[in-house]
């Protein structure tokens, strides 16, 4: 099973893929991951990587894709993997399209997480960490029992700088124009299934589940 999840930051992907990860026994492969292991590694793409992040550049799409195709060739993503954070915009899916035809393996199903920009916005202006424990609460659809301190520990709960509304409303609008041209794409190629990333966390997995398991 061979599979995207697509969705904006705060819609959840990256809690289902951890979960179907573990459901389906495939591996969640993480660009953000994949850069960070090949730089401590030290291996030839994580030079060239840590090389373009050492100069304040973008780590090319050429780079992202060698190491994705490293990752998804070892023996653990035989049965499948469940793409998270990749592709972000057209000439990335095209260039993953072109790897995965040369390997004879291209992607089966494409997974959208559809969530409203108000409540991305919500999501994500309300989060706040522990600073002692690294509890997560949200003050708006997970608060603490006493506002500001942690449940477990007591612990002051911060909210992260770029957590702000100006921050957070910028990051949602270069998702929207650049990642969601992907929704037509791959419309066009009849791999895009929309599934509402709203309500119960485990009823959002049983949707999903429904559709991995029919592709």
């Amino acid at each position: 099973m061979r599979t995207v999840l697509l969705g904006a930051p705060g819609s959840g992907k990256g809690t289902q893929g951890a979960v179907l990860s573990e459901k389906y026994n495939i591996p969640q492969v993480s660009t953000g991951d994949l850069l960070r292991a090949a730089v401590a590694a030290g291996s030839e793409l994580g030079k060239k990587a840590k090389s373009a992040m050492d100069a304040g550049a973008l780590v090319s799409d050429e780079i992202v894709i060698g190491l994705i195709r490293e990752r998804i060739s070892q023996d653990d993503a035989k049965q499948g993997y469940i793409l998270d954070g990749f592709p972000r915009n057209i000439a990335q899916a095209e260039a993953l399209d072109t790897m995965l035809t040369a390997l004879n393996q291209p992607l089966q199903g494409v997974v959208l997480l559809d969530v409203a920009f108000e409540e991305l916005l919500q999501r994500l202006t309300g989060r706040r960490t522990c600073k002692d424990c690294g509890a997560i609460y949200n003050i708006h659809l997970s608060p603490s029992k006493v506002a500001g301190h942690c449940d477990a520990c007591n612990g002051d709960l911060l909210q992260r700088a770029d957590d702000n509304e100006d921050t957070i409303g910028n990051r949602l609008n270069v998702y929207i124009e650049q990642t969601s041209p992907l929704i037509g794409y791959y419309e066009s190629q009849g791999k895009l299934h929309s599934i509402a990333g709203i309500g119960d966390v485990n009823d959002i997995t049983d949707a999903i589940t429904n559709i991995f398991d029919t592709i």
